[in-house]
């Protein structure tokens, strides 16, 4: 519990301090950004910033990527457990990734807490998380496999560094120089974050403003309550599949949305955990859930935790939504990614007109690892692709961008080619992966890489197999592919090896129609499909064929 009385506060200060809040996880982040030195972060911002209270509650999170709110959910909760709040000092700083012990949900996000301390006592936290790109070139049957665990341990105690710590951490990754740069850019905006919120209890007062986000909390609540309380009662259902090169086939994805009064339960039903790393942590399954409904019921519903009290989340233990230890969980995002079709596939029928067609449903993803021909020392270079994002019921969809749980950007060829010896040979939106209909699905993106030396190559994606769906007699979206050229040898599960001068294509899913499409010329129809801006599989669907 918080060590506070509540105290009033008047509504103006309320939402004062509330902006307040906002502008210092804006301003950490943008510091973790400038301070950093690989390109996932400072080309990619593939990180988040956050406050929480005492209790581990969410006070303000920046709009970075949604996902990591998971990563956010059991740290402090983790951190109290081991650390009652006697024992914090200011300058303590902790640092975790464990999806089982640490509240994370795949080890790459390490994640670094620091209490903030106003005149003596304990009043919250500064957190973020950085997706170190450096745990690659791995196995994924399990976790072990995965990279180093770190459950909540001190980095610093009392400002002082614990170098043997950082040492252990260092020794088990493949670019040490980056991560160490990285974690000293996490550490500076956790230490903005502290000052700032100082100052703002400098201000305001230490009473004022915990009672403020508790009030913001509670505000969260009221909107997300109003919300779910205009969607019909009743029961919607919705399913939909997975795939991904790790696995072979698909795997059939289920859920139940019930809608009562001002509450919604939501029910996931899935497949067993696999020997692959698509596995997710209830805590990935929660953020996800926050994530689509926010977005549905009300976008402007403040992010904190209050919005999550309405809800109750549901799924079998052991499953790919909600595995047990020791499952590996790397490539969680992809399934992450299918959860929100599966929530916003289920609502489209109970708020019409509300939801999007399906995006490109994907973490589309490529990793190479290599040495670099001068030293050979070892580069790590990840990339996320975009894709199509769906169609509106007022307007067409957006090309070439991350969807939802993935909010980072693409990397420019620039620094791609500065940075590594590869070279990009194409990158374009294809045409025609775009879902017809009244207003068209957003299209997916091709990248085409050259290696300029021997690297190991990691690609995964997913609606390799299935297409992106439509809305209200809009067509689905064209599929994604992964292409091999120049004498490359097959991949094994996504896994391979380039030589010097092949190349590996990669074809990211459009996205879906909104509305049935307009009638069009079968001559037209058929030009589209041999100059490829249509999937003969969507034609097919779409206009009965090309013949």
């Amino acid at each position: 519990m918080n060590d506070f009385v509540r105290t009033q506060v008047d509504p103006i200060t309320v939402e004062v301090i509330g902006s307040a809040l906002s502008s210092i996880v804006e301003e950490m982040g943008e510091a973790l950004i400038r301070a950093s030195y690989s390109t996932n972060i400072k080309e990619r911002r593939d990180c988040s910033t956050a406050l929480f209270d005492l209790s581990g509650n969410t006070l303000c999170q920046a709009e970075h990527i949604p996902m990591h709110l998971g990563s956010f959910l059991d740290l402090i909760p983790h951190i109290m457990k081991r650390h009652p709040v006697a024992e914090l000092r200011p300058g303590d700083v902790f640092c975790g990734n464990d999806a089982y012990e640490g509240g994370g949900t795949h080890l790459p996000d390490i994640v670094l807490a620091e209490p903030v301390f106003v005149d003596g006592a304990m009043t919250a936290w500064a957190v973020n998380l950085a997706h170190h790109a450096d745990f690659a070139d791995r196995g994924h049957a399990h976790i072990y496999q995965e990279g180093l665990r770190i459950p909540p341990i001190r980095l610093y105690r009392a400002g002082e560094l614990q170098r043997d710590v950082q040492e252990l951490i260092l020794l088990n990754c493949q670019v040490p120089r980056e991560r160490l740069s990285d974690l000293r850019a996490q550490m500076a905006a956790n230490r903005l974050g502290v000052q700032r919120l100082q100052a703002l209890c400098a201000k305001y007062g230490r009473d004022t403003v915990l009672a403020a986000g508790a009030a913001l909390q509670d505000y969260a609540e009221r909107k997300m309550r109003a919300g779910i309380a205009a969607i019909p009662d009743g029961e919607y259902r919705f399913a939909d599949r997975y795939d991904c090169p790790e696995i072979d086939g698909e795997l059939d994805m289920s859920c139940v949305i019930t809608v009562a009064g001002d509450t919604m339960h939501l029910h996931f039903d899935a497949p067993p955990q696999v020997r692959a790393g698509l596995n997710m942590t209830m805590t990935a399954l929660l953020s996800t859930v926050y994530y689509a409904v926010k977005t549905v019921v009300d976008p402007t519903i403040l992010p904190n935790s209050g919005l999550a009290r309405p809800l109750t989340v549901t799924a079998p233990a052991g499953t790919i939504v909600n595995c047990v230890h020791p499952a590996a969980v790397n490539g969680r995002l992809g399934p992450c990614q299918r959860v929100v079709d599966l929530i916003h596939g289920a609502l489209a029928e109970a708020v019409p007109g509300g939801v999007t067609a399906a995006s490109n449903g994907a973490c589309f993803s490529i990793t190479f690892v290599g040495h670099q021909p001068v030293d050979q020392s070892i580069w790590v270079y990840l990339e996320t692709i975009g894709g199509g994002f769906g169609a509106r019921a007022t307007r067409d969809g957006l090309d070439g961008v991350h969807v939802h749980m993935t909010n980072t950007s693409n990397l420019p060829v620039e620094a791609l080619e500065l940075e590594y010896p590869l070279t990009l040979l194409r990158y374009e939106l294809v045409d025609g992966s775009g879902g017809a209909g009244r207003h068209r699905g957003g299209m997916g993106l091709r990248r085409v890489y050259r290696a300029d030396h021997e690297c190991r190559v990691r690609v995964d994606g997913a609606r390799l197999r299935s297409s992106p769906w439509g809305l209200e007699g809009g067509l689905p979206g064209g599929r994604a592919d992964i292409r091999l050229h120049g004498g490359a040898r097959p991949f094994d599960h996504g896994n391979g090896v380039l030589r010097a001068g092949e190349i590996i294509e990669v074809v990211t899913a459009g996205s879906g129609g909104y509305g049935p499409p307009p009638e069009r010329d079968p001559a037209a129809v058929r030009r589209d499909v041999a100059e490829g801006r249509i999937d003969p599989d969507v034609a097919e669907v779409v206009y009965g064929g090309i013949d």
